[in-house]
């Protein structure tokens, strides 16, 4: 049986949490800087175009996960359908990776956004980050091209209803 995930929207008091994960030697391998990244992901929280969740197993969180509007940002994408949002996420608990939980909550967060009408999810991970591509294709996505973003090169992914 698949567990079920919640995704509790971000409040400031999730901060020191992230704050920590974000210094993990698994996540800080893709996500760079902690201080930088922390500033990012802060800076979002009255973000208009961002939504972000932490993600829990239970009551257990575990991870955390952005969902945006493609904006000028995002213009390396290329053309995509009106309304596509993108995702970003990493799992900050070190004991939940390489357990199947990072396909199982992707699959679950996009599949209730494509029943309220999202046409299209696109992600965009790095080329030598194989977890995030195996875990993204096992919820669905499939491969499209590689794309310039402004943190370089990146495998764009595209997952549609």
């Amino acid at each position: 049986m698949t567990p079920s995930y919640t995704f509790r929207p971000m409040t400031v008091a999730d901060l020191p949490l992230i704050r920590r994960w974000l210094g993990e030697a698994h996540v800080r391998e893709w996500w760079g800087d902690p201080d930088e990244q922390f500033s990012l992901v802060s800076g979002d929280l009255t973000e208009p175009a961002m939504d972000q969740f932490t993600v829990l197993a239970g009551d257990t969180p575990f991870g955390y996960l952005q969902c945006y509007r493609l904006t000028a940002w995002n213009t390396g994408f290329g053309p995509q359908p009106e309304g596509t949002r993108g995702i970003d996420l990493f799992i900050g608990d070190g004991d939940m990776i390489a357990r199947g939980h990072g396909s199982a909550f992707i699959r679950q967060f996009v599949d209730e956004r494509f029943r309220h009408g999202l046409p299209r999810m696109v992600t965009d991970p790095d080329p030598l980050n194989l977890r995030a591509i195996r875990a993204y294709e096992k919820a669905g996505f499939i491969r499209d091209r590689m794309v310039e973003t402004p943190d370089g090169p990146a495998l764009l992914m595209v997952r549609e209803p």
